[in-house]
């Protein structure tokens, strides 16, 4: 009987702890707030940040309101004193300088576009091998080496199938682009009959600005991946006008067999790339743990504070892309988690393990941000427990609109991938405290939106660091100007963000780090 009434005295103990920990818990989370959310988002994503493209003032000055907030909430500068970490990006940008067909001109996004940057190569020609859709039987025995490459850009015709026309490579589409450039061809030009009327819609504008953003890494061309410009079939009939038959006479007659042939006609094609450094900077702000044992260990919260910049669209009445929801609501769920850390800091109850709230630039441009901070860590991989991401959480998706759960519901992405100990963590976090409907649909790598892959937290799982993603999921506003303030949930926003801290607390508080069961996925952005 005095066993089972210390058992029962322990019992009581523990439900006791455990008690007073869920109430220290629920007294800082209620200080995430709809109206402190308010005042940060209503500045971040204000027209005077321009959109927060990074390499731009708008980046510049959200990055410096981030860390003027971080100073503000007394965390330590962890990057020699400062809380800028710079992330050493270069613009790189193609340039056409002549696209001539039989002496004809044609004119970059208006004619035709290419994506990416290549060497630079002045190719003068003779003739162009046409090899129809490209398939294995088609390009056999033919030498593409060195030469230009004319294909129809699209899935070859199946019978009793329906055919995918679309510019869009395909699985099977991008093998056999694969197939041709292993014979390294000087270009290829991929001819599609949608690629006239995107011309048309983008304005001879390139959407993007005409440059691309990496991060800066010694030039090495040895393996450079021959060009794909992507043609109108007004360029591939000037192509094929010496054999007679238009374009669509030879895609005809591709679809019922093997057609590839050598085409007479004279073509130019000059490009080159030049290389612009770009100041760029993740923005850190480091709490570190109370516990002897454990603070060596960090837990991230990180968040993208970057978008997309100003509409280029010639007409535009809106000229900045405000990214209020993409990512300013993230980044401002962060700021508030990071101000109920700090507050439980200053009471004494800080977290055992050390916080690091990461502030990333470049993810709108592919991870960059995310890719250089996990390829150089200013705090080890190995002592990270995990990074809690947040991408998106101040609105209602597409696929909630006009649904009962519409305001009580977060997409819960990656927390079963690495740890099962992390995606237990989350559910209980949730059933304790904030008790939405925690959504994994796109919690899966095959995702066919490939969520996963898509925003900062892949360049920690790639790593091994367990993660959830948070992500209230898409809607018709994503990455367009309608993206406002005015159009925020905050109550929404705050209840998320409070998720999060909630499940992070738990996180820097337990005795264990989440266990490492699992191998990461693999896959591409």
């Amino acid at each position: 009987m005095k066993k089972v009434s210390l058992f029962i005295t322990a019992l009581a103990i523990g439900a006791s702890a455990c008690a007073q920990q869920n109430a220290t818990a629920v007294k800082y989370g209620k200080l995430i707030t709809a109206e402190d959310a308010k005042k940060h988002l209503s500045i971040l994503a204000s027209d005077e940040f321009e959109g927060r493209e990074t390499g731009k003032p708008g980046a510049e000055k959200a990055a410096n309101y981030i860390a003027g907030e971080f100073k503000k909430l007394g965390l330590q500068a962890p990057v020699n004193g400062s809380y800028f970490f710079d992330v050493p990006l270069a613009e790189t940008k193609l340039t056409i300088s002549a696209f001539s067909i039989n002496g004809q001109a044609f004119a970059n996004w208006t004619d035709f576009f290419v994506r990416g940057t290549f060497p630079d190569k002045t190719i003068n020609a003779a003739d162009v091998v046409f090899v129809g859709y490209g398939t294995a039987e088609e390009i056999a025995g033919t030498d593409l080496g060195g030469k230009i490459v004319l294909l129809i850009n699209e899935d070859k015709p199946v019978v009793g199938t329906k055919t995918n026309t679309s510019y869009r490579a395909t699985a099977a589409r991008q093998a056999i682009l694969t197939a041709i450039r292993e014979q390294k061809p000087a270009v290829i030009l991929a001819a599609n009959g949608e690629i006239a009327g995107l011309l048309k819609r983008f304005g001879g504008q390139n959407p993007s600005g005409g440059g691309a953003l990496a991060i800066k890494k010694p030039a090495d061309n040895s393996n450079a991946a021959t060009p794909v410009f992507n043609v109108s079939t007004t360029v591939a009939d000037a192509i094929v006008k010496s054999t007679g038959k238009t374009y669509e006479e030879l895609k005809t007659a591709a679809a019922a067999g093997k057609t590839t042939q050598t085409v007479k006609a004279t073509a130019e094609i000059a490009f080159k790339t030049t290389m612009t450094d770009v100041k760029a900077v993740d923005v850190l702000g480091f709490l570190p743990g109370s516990d002897p044992k454990l603070k060596n260990e960090v837990l991230i919260f990180s968040a993208h504070y970057d978008h997309i910049g100003l509409v280029t669209k010639p007409g535009a009445t809106d000229k900045v892309n405000n990214g209020a929801d993409d990512d300013g609501s993230g980044t401002t769920g962060m700021l508030e988690i990071a101000q109920a850390f700090t507050k439980a800091k200053k009471d004494g109850k800080g977290p055992r393990r050390s916080v690091l709230f990461l502030g990333n630039v470049g993810e709108e441009k592919g991870l960059l941000g995310s890719e250089y901070y996990t390829d150089h860590p200013v705090y080890p991989l190995a002592n990270t427990i995990a990074d809690l991401n947040i991408d998106m959480i101040g609105r209602v998706g597409e696929e909630y609109i006009g649904k009962p759960d519409s305001a009580n519901y977060v997409y819960s992405i990656g927390s079963n991938m690495l740890s099962s100990d992390l995606n237990k963590i989350g559910k209980d976090a949730n059933n304790t405290y904030t008790k939405m409907k925690l959504d994994y649909k796109y919690d899966d790598p095959n995702d066919p939106n490939r969520f996963y892959y898509r925003s900062d937290h892949y360049n920690f799982a790639r790593y091994g660091v367990p993660i959830i993603f948070y992500f209230n999921g898409v809607h018709a506003d994503y990455h367009q100007p309608g993206d406002e303030v005015s159009k925020i949930n905050f109550p929404l926003l705050a209840k998320r963000a409070q998720l999060a801290f909630y499940t992070g607390w738990e996180l820097a508080n337990r005795d264990a780090r989440p266990v490492v069961d699992k191998k990461p996925a693999g896959g591409t952005r």
